[in-house]
């Protein structure tokens, strides 16, 4: 099965900081995948170069079979840097002004998500908790019918419920969809159970990767891979 990203000597900087240093992979296609590093591994770069909302300064990406581009993009649902163009909305609003702005939104599938994440549509964006937000946030990109989810630390800085709650909608999601979930995060012992392959990122580079379950023959658990790649 061709892989549904593949990166060859993909190098990105911002500035002089090197973020992506000749980064070669490929990502296989209808599986959950766990992107994990440290902060300033270069995750979140990698991430938006597979989106195509940044350009690789050399090496070529790959997604679909296409270097990425705004077509491409249609069949990605990514959850990235917060963005929060509904603020001053209520939570049902949003979800119609999603409707509207992204394709392939399925509005029943929202309206689903609502009470299975505990949200009141009635209730204003602005007064949302951070952990709330993420519920909505998470609720707007997965209510798309795509084929590649991109979820870029889904469970940072919220709270252990709202966590519980969307690896619980996860859960749901991968046992149902065949497509593929990338999702970045530190959260490991809780999420590491989702995950069917990983990547573990540093300094820009992936420097382990494979199976889940062969990583955990090797050392018992992903928690143990980490902690040989990085401490």
């Amino acid at each position: 099965m061709n892989p549904i990203v593949s990166c060859q000597q993909v190098t990105y900087r911002y500035g002089k900081k090197l973020a992506i240093n000749q980064l070669t992979a490929s990502f296989p296609q209808g599986q959950a995948i766990g992107l994990l590093g440290e902060n300033g591994a270069g995750k979140s770069t990698l991430l938006k170069l597979i989106t195509g909302i940044m350009q690789p300064n050399a090496g070529q990406i790959k997604v679909f079979g296409e270097t990425p581009n705004w077509q491409t993009l249609k069949r990605i649902s990514y959850l990235g840097d917060r963005a929060q163009w509904y603020k001053f909305h209520r939570i049902q609003e949003a979800i119609q002004f999603a409707q509207q702005l992204c394709p392939n939104f399925q509005l029943s599938r929202a309206e689903h998500y609502l009470e299975f994440l505990k949200l009141n549509p009635q209730d204003f964006v602005e007064s949302l908790s951070k952990g709330q937000m993420m519920r909505l946030q998470l609720l707007l990109c997965l209510s798309r019918d795509v084929d590649l989810y991109i979820l870029d630390e889904p469970f940072s800085g919220i709270d252990l419920i709202s966590r519980e709650k969307i690896i619980e909608l996860l859960i749901e999601l991968l046992a149902e969809r065949t497509a593929t979930f990338i999702i970045s995060t530190h959260e490991i012992y809780e999420t590491e159970g989702l995950f069917e392959y990983v990547f573990l990122l540093k300094n820009g580079k992936i420097v382990k990767k494979g199976k889940t379950d062969q990583l955990r023959a090797e050392l018992g658990s992903i928690q143990n891979v980490y902690r040989e790649v990085f401490r």
